[in-house]
């Protein structure tokens, strides 16, 4: 039997009318921000499937993606203005209504262009009550909720690099609660996804790109609501 806090029941702190078309939408664009690196965004492309294509007008579902990517909370009263910020920042942004095949009804599939040209792609979903699940990240099929504080690392598919990571996040005393490999092929590149019981350090990344072989890293620590 699944056990229920507080948040399932009453919801999250929010603004918006819906928790899994505003809320979910804002906390699941902010993250995939996180994701896509701390470079500007010249220009912002959400993927709308499902539901969210039907309905994110009304549900404010496009103010609250833009929010996020913005680095916006899903309680901040600024969300409502988020286009107009969007545009003080001189930030594009475009809605397409699309069919993503077999995923959940409140799927997005976002795709960043940084000031120098790389594109990145993450893919989502609002799964209800304001909890997303991030499905996946330039075309490689991944899996978290960003409930607990997450290590996502690209790298060189070599032999030792789950060990070698593990030991430096042992070492920073830091209990890993989940672990998830992802590879294409043999040899080229992978994801590791670690979800932790604490909050993951800036300096852990230093660390691990020392070890070499590391393509890229990520730290998501959740999203605190205001008190």
């Amino acid at each position: 039997m699944r056990e229920y806090s507080c948040f399932d029941i009453l919801g999250p702190i929010m603004i918006g009318p819906s928790s899994s078309h505003t809320a979910g939408a804002a906390r699941l664009a902010k993250i995939a921000a996180i994701i896509a690196g701390e470079d500007k965004f010249k220009k912002v492309e959400f993927y709308l499937h499902g539901s969210f294509a039907k309905t994110y007008r009304g549900h404010g579902t496009d103010k609250a993606l833009v929010a996020g990517v913005l680095g916006l909370n899903p309680w901040d009263e600024r969300l409502k203005n988020s286009f107009d910020i969007a545009k003080e920042n001189n930030m594009e942004f475009r809605f397409i209504e699309t069919d993503l095949g077999d995923e959940h009804p409140n799927t997005v599939k976002i795709i960043f262009t940084k000031d120098n040209g790389i594109n990145v792609e993450v893919m989502g979903s609002s799964v209800g009550g304001g909890n997303i699940k991030i499905t996946e990240i330039d075309g490689q099929k991944i899996e978290f909720t960003g409930n607990y504080p997450t290590l996502i690392i690209k790298h060189k598919d070599v032999p030792g690099m789950i060990s070698k990571v593990s030991t430096i996040i042992y070492e920073a005393e830091i209990n890993i609660a989940f672990l998830k490999v992802y590879r294409k092929n043999r040899g080229y590149k992978a994801s590791m996804i670690f979800e932790t019981d604490s909050v993951i350090p800036e300096d852990i990344a230093t660390k691990i790109k020392a070890l070499g072989n590391i393509e890229s890293i990520r730290i998501i620590n959740p999203i605190v609501e205001a008190d």
